[in-house]
């Protein structure tokens, strides 16, 4: 049975959800990891090699980061809808938005929270106003970032708002959206 390292109240959550969403038979094994606030430490039954979450393990495959463990499990899972599979129609924008988060959205939301900035940054990942503009621009025509179907990508790309609700832009698509976003995670 594949198992997923699982912190409470950490990156990890997203994940669980989605692994309860699926409806998926993985193991969610709690682990402890060191804390933004000093508490917690790296615990020695995590085999993440940096001792972070989420972290799955399904026979030998091994996956670490968000992005890649909602496709490798969206894919396993398909009767959930909650990804468009390979050939679909949307798989495409489904991959770029999973992307864009891990290498767009949270670094600049990491960057933002402690507040540093460079030139360097601004030319190559932008800026917070550059993603706010970017979901805007795909959420517009709406309700979710693939139109009328949500997916585990709504669920990556709305998770920094729901950790850090004063970053969330006074935009009515995204306020919205967000809200959607939370909505279906918790009833599915």
């Amino acid at each position: 049975m594949p198992v997923l390292y699982h912190a409470p109240q950490s990156r990890s959550d997203t994940i669980a959800t989605l692994v309860r969403m699926l409806k998926a038979d993985i193991d969610i094994r709690e682990v402890t990891i060191p804390r933004q606030d000093g508490s917690g430490q790296p615990d020695p039954n995590n085999p993440h090699p940096e001792k972070k979450v989420p972290y799955l393990v399904d026979g030998a495959e091994t996956l670490r980061e968000r992005g890649a463990i909602i496709v490798y499990l969206t894919d396993a899972y398909p009767d959930a809808k909650l990804g468009p599979l390979p050939g679909e129609v949307g798989r495409g924008a489904y991959l770029s938005w999973l992307f864009y988060y891990q290498g767009v959205m949270e670094p600049l939301t990491i960057l933002h929270w402690a507040q540093l900035s460079h030139p360097a940054i601004t030319a190559s990942l932008r800026d917070i106003d550059a993603m706010t503009t970017r979901l805007t621009e795909a959420l517009e025509p709406g309700p979710y970032l693939l139109g009328d179907r949500f997916t585990a990508a709504d669920m990556l790309c709305s998770s920094p708002f729901h950790w850090f609700p004063d970053l969330m832009p006074e935009v009515s698509a995204i306020r919205d959206w967000v809200a959607r976003c939370a909505e279906r995670m918790q009833r599915r």
